[in-house]
């Protein structure tokens, strides 16, 4: 059969394509394989190394190598117990006291930062017509000891004692020293009280309830009035830290 000269213009056409075609994929296809390579290998290595900066870490898991910290931030609010169902104090006494984390108190992670058993030491201060737990020291179950700014809300419920009082409502109580000296004067006896601090009756109490016919003190429930909020943020050493 005779080609007509167009036919064979088409022809040819046709075959130039194919072939350019045939000659571009491939090169196409490199390109394609070079930026994926090039995608995992940016994964690989992530921004921090082209500064020369610490890697990124997960929070409550923090590198000892970098010296970094665990950190509680101020406003957590730490759950404690104490021994004792009541305690009571004047509203003018100041009575060295030490709680127990009553939970673990973790990181956003999991990362137990605060384990319950810790104790916190700290005293009830008197402050805006009330009394107020204010913390000093946290003593970790492994014996680290960490200076801690928290305090409980202001407790200001309170009772009137008077001679007619009946002393039984104090079986069980820890009893501030002073509210001890002048319950001591009301009702002759305080062995079986416990006085916070250890310190003893004496004298003070006669001074405070002479010539008074009833007394005022506060009383508080350990169960609902001294969780504590923190104060400013906390800074525990990693390597207290359980994961």
């Amino acid at each position: 059969m005779k080609l007509t000269p167009r036919w064979q213009s088409s022809t040819a056409l046709a075959l130039a394509l194919a072939m350019t075609g045939s000659v571009l994929a491939p090169l196409g296809w490199a390109r394609s394989v070079a930026a994926a390579d090039t995608n995992r290998i940016a994964q690989v290595f992530p921004p921090e190394w082209r500064n020369n900066l610490p890697p990124r870490s997960t929070p409550g898991r923090v590198p000892d190598s970098w010296g970094y910290r665990s950190i509680i931030r101020a406003g957590t609010i730490i759950p404690t117990s104490y021994e004792r169902d009541k305690i009571v104090v004047t509203p003018t006494e100041t009575a060295e006291l030490t709680l127990t984390v009553a939970s673990d108190i973790r990181s956003a992670g999991g990362t137990v930062l605060i384990p319950a058993g810790s104790e916190i030491n700290g005293e009830l201060r008197p402050t805006s017509g009330g009394t107020q737990f204010v913390a000093e020291e946290l003593v970790l179950d492994n014996g680290e000891r960490y200076p801690i700014e928290a305090t409980s809300d202001v407790i200001t419920r309170r009772e009137t004692i008077t001679r007619r009082s009946d002393p039984e409502i104090f079986q069980g109580v820890a009893i501030g020293a002073v509210a001890a000296s002048i319950l001591g004067e009301i009702f002759g006896n305080v062995e079986l009280w416990q006085v916070l601090g250890g310190a003893g009756v004496g004298a003070l109490g006669s001074l405070l309830i002479r010539n008074r016919e009833r007394v005022e003190v506060i009383v508080i429930d350990p169960a609902t009035d001294l969780d504590l909020q923190l104060e400013s943020d906390f800074v525990l050493n990693p390597r207290s830290v359980q994961y």
